[in-house]
């Protein structure tokens, strides 16, 4: 029945908030997000103990105040993402500015294909069809599994509308990382969310002055084909969304396969890190994150 509602719900989103006038749909908006800010729920509760690791040195009520500010930015992913299929290429190009976008392009003209690696921070999905429509680069991405397959298969359809190629992280019938290869080796770009890992396989690493775990796929690609691979934050700036593509992250020239992985996850890391605490508002980790707040197969070991 929850998965039921929650399918209805987003259908729901679809059809309707786009229809709204704007500026209705973003108070609407953020007058949800401070409902759930006031409840302190789970989502809530866990938004404030990752920023505390962002901003040791604040207090409560500063901690308070950016997650309000963060739940405003995460509602308002949520606004622009029910709203978005119903944009002009015109509209998503004047919502967004990029910078850095040089390199990038030089990389697809020389036939390399290229890695756009980013966190969870402000509207990735945006950014996604701008580099698909305006930045003249449709790419291939995955997608965590949903339940019910139906709200899966909305996700994927909503995401297949804006330009993007996307691919099932579990459950399909194709080699997840075997395709995204090839995609590479012919030259295409691969935009991949990586701050979170959901393989139990993630790579260890240093984020924040603490022991969490983030996917090796986007380094390892890299590694594999030969792919530029760079880290991208995102945030928002009044009306506007900004882009930034940072510098290349190349293998490392020793080590074996894994220590090299492992040397590229961390300098992914280390930039978003950076990212993120310019503007850890529009970070939208709602889930825990460090090795110290899990259970489960992904907990340090001696941590249950």
């Amino acid at each position: 029945m929850k998965e039921r509602l929650a399918d209805s719900a987003y259908a729901l989103g679809w059809a309707a908030v786009k229809r709204l006038p704007e500026p209705v749909a973003r108070g609407l908006f953020n007058r949800i997000a401070d409902t759930a800010w006031r409840k302190q729920g789970k989502g809530v509760r866990q938004l404030e103990a990752n920023l505390a690791r962002v901003h040791p040195e604040a207090d409560a009520a500063r901690l308070r105040e950016l997650s309000r500010a963060g739940m405003r930015s995460y509602l308002r992913y949520w606004m622009e993402s029910f709203r978005l299929p119903a944009w002009s290429l015109a509209r998503i190009a004047d919502a967004i500015t990029v910078k850095n976008l040089e390199p990038l392009n030089e990389a697809m003209s020389a036939g390399r294909g290229a890695v756009l690696a980013l966190p969870h921070m402000a509207n990735w999905d945006l950014a996604g069809a701008w580099i698909a429509s305006a930045g003249g680069y449709p790419f291939t991405t995955v997608a965590e599994r949903l339940k019910p397959e139906s709200l899966f298969d909305r996700f994927v359809a909503y995401r297949e509308g804006l330009g993007m190629e996307v691919l099932a992280l579990t459950g399909g019938e194709v080699s997840v990382i075997g395709t995204l290869a090839r995609r590479l080796r012919a030259g295409g770009l691969v935009c991949l969310v990586g701050d979170r890992d959901l393989s139990e396989a993630g790579i260890q690493v240093d984020f924040f002055g603490e022991a969490t775990r983030m996917p090796a796929g986007p380094a390892a690609l890299a590694q594999q084909t030969g792919a530029a691979l760079f880290p991208v934050t995102l945030w928002y700036d009044g009306p506007v969304l900004r882009a930034e593509i940072h510098p290349e992250i190349a293998v490392p020239a020793e080590g074996d396969r894994r220590s090299r992985t492992a040397a590229m996850v961390q300098e992914l890391a280390d930039v978003w890190a950076e990212g993120i605490r310019e503007h850890s508002v529009d970070w939208h980790m709602l889930q825990k994150l460090w090795l110290a707040d899990l259970t489960g197969p992904r907990a340090p070991r001696g941590s249950q």
